[in-house]
This record gives C-alpha cells, sequence and structure tokens, in this order.
C-alpha cells in the first residue's frame, strides 16, 4: 500500500525540527500507545517504530538512558534485550496532561475558579510549583496566586503532594460574579494566559493537520504504519500546546477560539486512524512474551469514546 504523500509531509516537517527531541517523542509513544498496552516493551521495537521519524538509535538510547536519569522510565534487562516502562512517577505526570488530551467536549462552566496561592513556597520550590501548574491549565494571576476554571482536583492534590508543598499553599474556590469583573477578566486573560501566542500555535496546528485529516478520509484504509504515525505526531503536537494552554471557559475567551477547532480535529483525526494504529502497535511493540496484549478499556474512553 503506497505511502500517502500527507504523511511523507508530516514525517519531513518532525525530522527538519531542531533542535529534535527524542526524548519528547517516547513520552508520547509510551503515553498514547504503550501505557494502553501493558505499559513495557523492549526498546528495540521502539526504535524501529521511531526510526522513519528521523530519530536515529544512538539519539534515542540517549533519550531513553535520560528518561531513566529523570524518573520517568525504568528499564528491566533480560538476557540481550532491555524492557522499558513509565515509572509510577512518569504514568502519573502523563496521565495528569492526558485528562484534558483525551477530555470529551468541555461542559458547561460553572463560574467556579480555582484559586492556589503560594503563601510558604519557598522561591526554589515556586518555579517547579508555578511550571507544573501551567501544565494543569492554571495561569499567573499574580506573582502568588494561580488560577484555574477546572476543577480536576485530583491532578491538583497529586501535584501538591508530588513538589511536597501541600502544607505550605492555600487552595481556594472563587466565583466570578460581576458582569464588569468578567469584562476585567477577559481583558487580563490574554496577558494571564498568553492567549496571542497560544492562538498562533493552535493555526499552525490545524494548517498541518487538516490537510491529514482530507487525505486520511479520502482512502478506504489506511496503511497500518501511516495511522501509527498521523496518531503519534497528532497527539505529541497537540499535547505540547496543551501544556501551555488553559482550557479558560468560552466566556473567557475571544469569540470563536482557534482551540475549539484543534480540539475538534484532534478528535476527528484520532478516530479516523486509531483502529489502523492498533493494529501496527500489535505488530511491532514486542513484550518478553511477545505481542503486546489488546489495549485497555480505557482507551477506547478517549475523547468520549473511540
Amino acid at each position: 500500500m503506497p505511502k500517502l504523500k500527507a504523511v511523507e509531509r508530516l514525517l519531513r516537517d518532525f525530522s527538519e525540527q531542531r533542535p529534535l527531541r527524542g526524548g519528547s517523542l517516547i513520552i508520547t509513544i509510551f503515553g498514547d500507545s504503550i501505557s494502553q498496552h501493558g505499559n513495557a516493551v523492549w526498546l528495540g521495537s521502539v526504535i524501529k517504530a521511531l526510526q522513519p521519524f528521523g530519530l536515529n538509535q544512538h539519539l534515542l538510547r540517549t533519550a531513553a538512558y535520560r528518561l531513566i536519569q529523570d524518573n520517568w522510565l525504568v528499564a528491566r534487562p533480560i538476557g540481550r534485550r532491555s524492557y522499558y516502562s513509565f515509572t509510577d512517577f512518569g504514568l502519573r505526570h502523563y496521565e495528569k496532561v492526558a485528562r484534558r488530551i483525551y477530555a470529551a467536549q468541555h461542559a458547561g462552566w460553572d463560574g467556579q475558579w480555582t484559586l492556589v496561592i503560594l503563601g510558604l513556597v519557598s522561591d526554589q520550590q515556586r518555579d517547579a510549583l508555578r511550571k507544573e501548574l501551567s501544565w494543569l491549565g492554571y495561569g499567573a494571576l499574580s506573582a502568588g496566586v494561580m488560577a484555574s476554571p477546572g476543577s480536576d482536583k485530583q491532578s491538583l492534590d497529586e501535584t501538591l503532594q508530588e513538589l511536597n508543598v501541600a502544607g505550605k499553599v492555600v487552595v481556594m474556590n472563587a466565583r466570578t460574579e460581576e458582569m464588569a469583573s468578567r469584562t476585567v477578566l477577559q481583558s487580563m486573560a490574554n496577558d494571564c494566559w498568553r492567549l496571542d501566542e497560544l492562538s498562533e500555535r493552535y493555526e499552525t496546528f490545524l494548517q498541518r493537520f487538516r490537510p491529514v485529516l482530507k487525505a486520511a478520509s479520502s482512502v478506504k484504509q489506511l496503511a497500518p504504519e501511516d495511522a501509527f504515525q498521523i496518531r503519534t505526531l497528532l497527539i505529541h503536537e497537540y499535547r505540547r500546546i496543551l501544556l501551555k494552554d488553559t482550557d479558560l471557559p468560552d466566556e473567557v475567551l475571544p469569540a470563536n477560539w482557534v482551540g475549539r477547532a484543534a480540539c475538534n480535529l484532534t478528535a476527528n483525526l484520532y478516530r479516523a486512524t486509531h483502529q489502523q494504529a492498533e493494529v501496527y502497535v500489535r505488530a511491532v511493540m514486542e513484550t518478553t512474551d511477545g505481542r503486546v496484549p489488546k489495549a485497555a478499556r480505557s482507551y477506547y474512553q478517549r475523547f468520549g469514546g473511540l
């Protein structure tokens, strides 16, 4: 089956990025695919799957080693092979972002905010906490106050515990009551959450993947390798934007916010590729017992149901 031109362009564009970050793509592969298939594979099969992305064996082995050093992955050698898995930390960290990546359509907003006041957090810990909270969609209302319109208490609690700052912050619920306050908040949103920068990244994302969705929809059946490569780069690029995004409600965002279109495209392209991508994963990824197991039930619940 000939390779789709749209997939060739996608791979070429990715391979020409500088710097080419193998570690980030490995995390995407483990989070999107391997975590749903038993969370343990032979590194050689990951290398085989990622070489068409322009990543050579040396770069990938070095990236995997660094992920072990950073406590994202753990390796278990058996004979001449090493089998890699997410650590508990790595899995928890990815799942916090995954709750946003694979979410169904945004529910209506009830006007509630979660505020985290960094009262007793040391300067050294503040930088790490701000970074982690920004990945959960929090923005800085002021130097010591982070705010989110969401109510993902599980992810917030996990983050505070992991950074050992649960006893050093104040978590509060607030509500935007007055219409005048909402107008001011809309004006503040662009600065607090860098909406202009996000809009540009979403526009680039749409320009890159709209032709891919059109091409994927034009064929009777995608080649498994094409489907896997599309799905992987789709989630990789979308995840990188979401780590800077906010999940702000429509009431605060500009009209016709481009992030909604990106969310819809991601869900539609994922559904269009997931079956054949799974065929590729089960054919290529190897465990100690041979092929990886079938996908977990949680996989089929992504985007509200595949």
